[in-house]
């Protein structure tokens, strides 16, 4: 799912709920500018996402129609989509280089990372039975890294095996 239609998503979801809110406080939610929040409005406007009445003199309503409570739903759907196939890839990336720890006669590996992917890789660790170390061992055990959205392994300096696998 591309940026746009998530902050698409966002948008609809907040206005679903907060119809009376204002441009500023939904670019404050949102974490963008004023401007930007204006630039998606107006898209969703002119394509029947959503409606605006004018309340008071400075005041809008900002509706979703029906038809942008289906493309809520189309773009949540592709959300989802997208968000299952980055666990199932995780997962399976994180087996497979647990799997050369394990055959390496390692019983251990240190997470270095943070965030989403790095959380699933710990939860990954746990399931193969592969002990996640703490920074002390660091140097003894090989070493799972988690940079953006790419994993790798880091041999310790002592060992024979190769670092592997990128995503």
């Amino acid at each position: 799912m591309d940026s746009q239609s998530e902050r698409e998503l966002q948008i609809l979801e907040y206005l679903e709920r907060n119809p009376d809110t204002t441009q500023a406080d939904l670019a404050t939610r949102l974490g963008v500018a004023v401007g930007s929040v204006n630039w998606y409005l107006k898209r969703l406007i002119n394509r029947g996402y959503v409606k605006v009445r004018q309340m008071q003199r400075r005041r809008r309503r900002n509706l979703v129609t029906p038809q942008g409570l289906a493309e809520k739903a189309r773009l949540t759907q592709a959300y989802m989509q997208t968000s299952l196939r980055l666990y199932r890839d995780t997962r399976a990336q994180a087996r497979s280089l647990l799997t050369q720890v394990l055959e390496s006669g390692y019983d251990a590996v240190r997470v270095k990372g943070d965030g989403d992917l790095a959380d699933i890789c710990r939860l990954t660790c746990l399931e193969q039975k592969v002990r996640v170390a703490e920074d002390e061992d660091a140097c003894h055990v090989p070493t799972l890294v988690v940079e953006e959205m790419q994993l790798f392994l880091h041999w310790p300096q002592n060992s024979d095996a190769v670092q592997s696998d990128e995503r």
